[in-house]
């Protein structure tokens, strides 16, 4: 039975014995909130016209499909936060959502002042020690980022300038998230791994590239 129906099976009998069902979360309905107004105005660099929110939105939505619990989705929504947003920080993020979504928020955070080649390279060596939580968002995050990529690269009449807008061109910046899709992949949920080298797939085959083996 497909994992979805077998838990909105298990939902309907839980319902249906009367045992209480926390369907609403308040914090996660915060954390959308806030993730809302932190990135007002900010757009997708990939898809010209699509807010950017729309990201750890669908970040929050692979994890929630998951099963994950609150904290996870709430660092989702949040995981750009500190990194792009103006008036944000790690201790703003503990004060309203507590330690353990501001921990993984922090994890995730990178370091802007170094250069793309830098921060591509500790992506991938900062995934071989991130803690579950983290992982889990990491790898969610990467999903979504791989799947728009295919899509817009699928719709352009030239691919080529779908990868223009990219500081690494084409070449670097598959090279580098083959690398951290590995370095994910090794560690993280088996259903995730699998959907991520998938993904990696439909961006390498949309950029007309020749099929490859990926590691099991």
């Amino acid at each position: 039975m497909p994992l979805v129906a077998a838990r909105g099976n298990e939902l309907g009998e839980t319902l249906a014995a009367g045992d209480p069902v926390r369907v609403f979360d308040p914090d996660t309905e915060r954390a959308i909130r806030a993730s809302l107004q932190a990135h007002a105005g900010q757009m997708r660099k990939s898809d010209a016209g699509v807010p950017y929110v729309a990201h750890p939105f669908h970040v929050a939505l692979i994890l929630a499909r998951l099963g994950l619990p609150p904290r996870v989705l709430q660092a989702a929504l949040l995981h750009d936060v500190v990194e792009d947003c103006e008036g944000w920080s790690n201790a703003r993020v503990e004060r309203g959502f507590g330690p353990d979504v501001a921990r993984t928020v922090a994890e995730l955070t990178e370091d802007k002042s170094r250069t793309w080649e830098e921060r591509k390279h500790a992506q991938v060596e900062h995934a071989q020690h991130l803690s579950t939580d983290a992982l889990a968002v990491k790898a969610a995050d990467k999903l979504h980022n791989l799947c728009t990529l295919a899509q817009d690269l699928r719709a352009a009449a030239d691919p080529a300038t779908v990868w223009g807008r990219f500081r690494g061109g084409r070449e670097r910046t598959l090279a580098m998230s083959r690398e951290l899709v590995d370095a994910i992949a090794a560690r993280c949920d088996v259903r995730l791994a699998a959907e991520l080298r998938a993904a990696l797939l439909a961006v390498e085959s949309a950029s007309g590239l020749p099929a490859r083996r990926t590691t099991p």
